[in-house]
Protein backbone atom coordinates (compact mmCIF):
# COMPACT_ATOMS: atom_id res chain seq x y z
CA UNK A 1 0.00 0.00 0.00
CA UNK A 2 2.35 2.28 0.87
CA UNK A 3 4.41 1.61 -2.31
CA UNK A 4 1.50 2.68 -4.21
CA UNK A 5 1.27 5.73 -2.30
CA UNK A 6 4.87 7.01 -3.20
CA UNK A 7 4.33 6.02 -6.80
CA UNK A 8 1.09 7.78 -6.84
CA UNK A 9 2.88 11.40 -5.43
CA UNK A 10 6.06 10.30 -7.85
CA UNK A 11 3.56 10.28 -10.95
CA UNK A 12 1.81 13.33 -9.85
CA UNK A 13 4.67 15.12 -9.14
CA UNK A 14 6.03 14.04 -12.45
CA UNK A 15 2.95 15.39 -14.14
CA UNK A 16 3.42 18.40 -12.58
CA UNK A 17 7.12 19.45 -13.88
CA UNK A 18 5.91 18.80 -17.41
CA UNK A 19 2.78 21.12 -17.44
CA UNK A 20 4.74 23.66 -15.86
CA UNK A 21 7.42 23.13 -18.32
CA UNK A 22 4.83 23.34 -20.92
CA UNK A 23 3.11 26.14 -19.70
CA UNK A 24 6.77 28.15 -19.65
CA UNK A 25 7.70 27.03 -22.83
CA UNK A 26 4.20 28.18 -24.38
CA UNK A 27 4.64 31.45 -22.55
CA UNK A 28 8.16 32.03 -23.62
CA UNK A 29 6.75 31.76 -27.40
CA UNK A 30 4.15 34.37 -27.14
CA UNK A 31 5.19 37.59 -28.35
CA UNK A 32 4.52 40.50 -25.09
CA UNK A 33 2.24 43.27 -27.11
CA UNK A 34 3.64 46.82 -27.07
CA UNK A 35 1.39 49.04 -24.81
CA UNK A 36 2.91 52.21 -26.42
CA UNK A 37 3.31 54.43 -23.54
CA UNK A 38 6.44 54.05 -21.69
CA UNK A 39 9.75 53.48 -22.85
CA UNK A 40 9.25 52.93 -26.68
CA UNK A 41 8.92 49.15 -27.18
CA UNK A 42 8.37 49.03 -31.29
CA UNK A 43 5.16 48.52 -32.90
CA UNK A 44 2.20 51.33 -32.92
CA UNK A 45 2.45 54.79 -34.64
CA UNK A 46 1.81 58.10 -33.55
CA UNK A 47 -1.84 57.11 -33.03
CA UNK A 48 -1.29 54.13 -30.41
CA UNK A 49 1.38 55.55 -27.93
CA UNK A 50 -0.36 58.38 -25.85
CA UNK A 51 -3.86 56.08 -25.49
CA UNK A 52 -2.37 53.35 -23.18
CA UNK A 53 -2.34 56.02 -20.29
CA UNK A 54 -4.96 58.05 -20.86
CA UNK A 55 -7.34 54.78 -21.14
CA UNK A 56 -6.25 54.23 -17.51
CA UNK A 57 -5.86 57.81 -16.32
CA UNK A 58 -9.06 58.98 -17.74
CA UNK A 59 -11.36 56.79 -15.62
CA UNK A 60 -9.26 57.60 -12.52
CA UNK A 61 -9.21 60.67 -12.66
CA UNK A 62 -13.37 60.52 -12.80
CA UNK A 63 -13.20 58.53 -9.91
CA UNK A 64 -11.38 60.27 -8.32
CA UNK A 65 -13.70 63.71 -8.85
CA UNK A 66 -16.92 61.60 -7.97
CA UNK A 67 -15.20 60.32 -4.71
CA UNK A 68 -14.18 64.13 -3.91
CA UNK A 69 -18.02 65.28 -4.64
CA UNK A 70 -19.72 62.44 -3.21
CA UNK A 71 -17.56 61.67 -0.24
CA UNK A 72 -14.84 63.95 1.12
CA UNK A 73 -16.80 67.73 0.59
CA UNK A 74 -19.89 66.58 2.24
CA UNK A 75 -17.93 64.78 5.16
CA UNK A 76 -15.65 68.31 5.49
CA UNK A 77 -19.15 69.64 5.84
CA UNK A 78 -20.68 67.97 8.47
CA UNK A 79 -17.27 68.22 10.47
CA UNK A 80 -17.11 71.78 10.26
CA UNK A 81 -20.91 72.31 11.62
CA UNK A 82 -19.87 69.71 14.34
CA UNK A 83 -17.06 72.32 15.21
CA UNK A 84 -19.00 75.12 15.27
CA UNK A 85 -21.68 73.73 17.56
CA UNK A 86 -19.35 72.42 19.95
CA UNK A 87 -18.04 75.62 20.24
CA UNK A 88 -21.53 77.24 20.71
CA UNK A 89 -22.24 75.19 23.82
CA UNK A 90 -22.35 77.27 27.21
CA UNK A 91 -22.74 76.44 30.60
CA UNK A 92 -26.64 76.28 30.70
CA UNK A 93 -27.29 74.68 27.36
CA UNK A 94 -29.68 71.41 26.68
CA UNK A 95 -28.13 69.10 24.98
CA UNK A 96 -28.50 65.53 23.30
CA UNK A 97 -25.36 62.58 23.27
CA UNK A 98 -25.03 60.59 20.66
CA UNK A 99 -26.05 58.11 23.33
CA UNK A 100 -29.83 59.65 23.09
CA UNK A 101 -29.25 61.12 26.82
CA UNK A 102 -31.13 64.75 27.25
CA UNK A 103 -29.05 66.91 30.02
CA UNK A 104 -28.17 70.12 30.70
CA UNK A 105 -24.73 71.77 30.88
CA UNK A 106 -23.39 72.53 34.07
CA UNK A 107 -19.22 72.89 33.29
CA UNK A 108 -17.17 73.26 30.85
CA UNK A 109 -13.90 71.98 30.80
CA UNK A 110 -10.81 71.85 27.98
CA UNK A 111 -11.97 68.17 26.45
CA UNK A 112 -15.29 67.65 28.11
CA UNK A 113 -18.83 68.93 29.50
CA UNK A 114 -20.67 68.05 32.43
CA UNK A 115 -24.23 67.59 32.12
CA UNK A 116 -26.80 67.46 34.71
CA UNK A 117 -29.10 64.60 33.14
CA UNK A 118 -31.66 64.89 36.40
CA UNK A 119 -31.56 66.44 39.46
CA UNK A 120 -28.24 65.77 41.36
CA UNK A 121 -27.13 62.85 38.48
CA UNK A 122 -23.94 64.63 36.15
CA UNK A 123 -22.07 62.66 33.96
CA UNK A 124 -18.71 63.77 32.60
CA UNK A 125 -19.09 63.47 28.64
CA UNK A 126 -16.66 63.86 25.50
CA UNK A 127 -17.31 67.20 23.37
CA UNK A 128 -17.58 65.05 20.41
CA UNK A 129 -20.32 63.08 22.13
CA UNK A 130 -22.70 66.04 22.02
CA UNK A 131 -24.99 64.96 18.98
CA UNK A 132 -27.54 68.53 19.05
CA UNK A 133 -28.05 71.19 21.10
CA UNK A 134 -31.73 72.04 21.94
CA UNK A 135 -32.49 75.42 23.52
CA UNK A 136 -31.20 76.94 27.30
CA UNK A 137 -32.25 75.68 30.35
CA UNK A 138 -32.65 77.83 33.31
CA UNK A 139 -29.75 77.39 35.52
CA UNK A 140 -30.06 78.34 39.87
CA UNK A 141 -28.74 81.20 39.75
CA UNK A 142 -30.07 82.53 36.10
CA UNK A 143 -33.66 85.16 36.02
CA UNK A 144 -36.20 84.28 34.10
CA UNK A 145 -35.52 86.52 31.28
CA UNK A 146 -33.01 84.69 30.03
CA UNK A 147 -35.18 81.55 28.83
CA UNK A 148 -35.47 81.12 25.83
Amino acid sequence: MLKAARMAAATATAWATIVFLEVAAFAAEQEVPSCGGFGGGGGGGAEGEGSGLAGIMFPLVIFIVIFYFFIIRPQKNRQKQQDSLISSIARGDQVVTIGGFFGTITEVRDDSFVIELAKDVRARILKTAIASKRGVAQMPGQSEDKRY
